[in-house]
């Protein structure tokens, strides 16, 4: 039997940080295509993904996950080397333990062995990426591609990140919200301190308009969602002098969004805010707005219910179902099948000595298994 403790620090040992392969694509490669996978390396812009199918026939089950991994920051920091993959504790330690290499062994460990023991009905494709923690132009979304020049389907989808805050098997993402991200420069004259009149003033234009954006409620949540936020991320002036009035200022909000709104309605209001504040100061403020998900949900229903219904049978926890948190590759997913996330606990994921327990790598190779078990017996 695959074992995916033994896996996850394989891939630890991995140095994968974001765009680095560091091993981690060519090992799974290679032992995917060693248990029958029919493997493709579909690599795009500098990044490594692999596209792997077992069976021919429907239904099709897919898993999603990565391999890349966040700096690992202050080398000092960490008890153990990052890229060593030390079990001590109960844990195994490691940049990606949680985020998300042992939820990639799990289920490849878990695919492997059920096409060996037991095959299936039907097919399985595991999509896994490189690109998840830096841009993701160039990871599932070039899988995603792939698979439709070349004809290659799956009906569900689970992306294996982590998902559970504290207990395992209390969480399941059936949705995410969107993430907005606008980018503004407020630009006017330069000129001295002691004679404003005969500058123009950026910055009371740009404080007036972040604090009409921060002062704003967007809504008051939906069906699946909590209500949408907005930050001020980042307010730059880069003037060093206290006389001088800047003739330059930047600021930054981010927002997360439900399905009460699109990217278009967002920014159709920023855009609108920025041209009233620009209007009353008499200055200018130039908008960009970059857009790296849009909220979406997968309805509760039969798929949902084999998911909650195997890991409550594994773990005895009945998770609830959440479209809490950042972004994920589901975004790009959801596009091409429904899809649901359920991994590890994710509690330090990407902090300095990022571990998880060895046991939960273990309970979720199970419920893995157990959902493939009941999605390809299911009437």
């Amino acid at each position: 039997m695959t074992d995916p403790v033994a896996l996850t620090a394989e891939l630890i040992r991995c140095p994968s940080v974001t765009p680095a392969e560091g091993g981690a694509i060519a090992l799974l490669e290679a032992l995917l295509g060693g248990a029958g996978f029919v493997t493709n390396r579909v690599d795009r812009g500098g990044i490594a993904n692999l596209f792997a199918r077992w069976g021919d026939a429907a239904p099709v089950f897919g898993f999603n996950g990565h391999t890349d991994v966040v700096p690992p920051g202050d080398l000092q920091a960490w008890k153990h080397d990052p890229f060593e993959g030390v079990i001590e504790n109960g844990a195994i330690h490691g940049r990606g333990a949680a985020d998300m290499k042992s939820g990639v062994a799990a289920f490849v460990a878990a695919a492997i062995d059920f096409v060996t023991v037991s095959p299936p009905d039907g097919s399985l494709i595991l999509t896994i990426t490189g690109d998840e923690e830096g841009d993701g132009v160039d990871g599932t979304l070039a899988l995603l591609d792939w698979m439709a020049e070349t004809g290659q389907r799956m009906d569900h989808c689970l992306v294996g990140e982590p998902t559970c805050p504290s207990v395992m098997g209390e969480m399941v993402k059936i949705g995410r919200r969107g993430s907005l991200t606008a980018h503004f420069t407020a630009y006017g004259a330069q000129g001295h301190a002691a004679y404003p009149a005969r500058a123009r003033n950026p910055l009371p234009a740009l404080v007036r308009l972040l604090d009409r954006l921060a002062a704003r409620r967007l809504d008051k949540g939906t069906g699946h969602f909590d209500p949408s936020t907005l930050a001020l991320t980042t307010i730059d002036t880069g003037n060093p002098a206290s006389n001088v009035i800047p003739a330059e200022a930047r600021a930054t909000v981010n927002i997360r969004f439900n399905d009460a709104h699109t990217p278009a309605s967002l920014s159709e209001w920023l855009e609108k805010e920025a041209d009233l504040a620009a209007a009353e100061f008499r200055v200018g403020i130039a908008t960009r707005i970059s857009v790296s998900g849009e909220s979406f949900v997968t309805e509760p229903g039969p798929f949902t219910d084999l998911v909650v219904g195997a890991i409550e049978a594994e773990t005895g926890v009945r998770p609830t179902l959440s479209t809490s948190g950042g972004t994920s590759d589901a975004r790009f997913v959801k596009d091409h099948c429904p899809v649901v996330e359920f991994g590890l606990v994710g509690a330090t994921m990407h902090q300095v000595n990022e571990r998880v327990e060895v046991a939960h790598i273990e309970q979720l190779k199970a419920i893995y298994t157990r959902l493939l078990r009941d999605y390809f017996t299911r009437k």
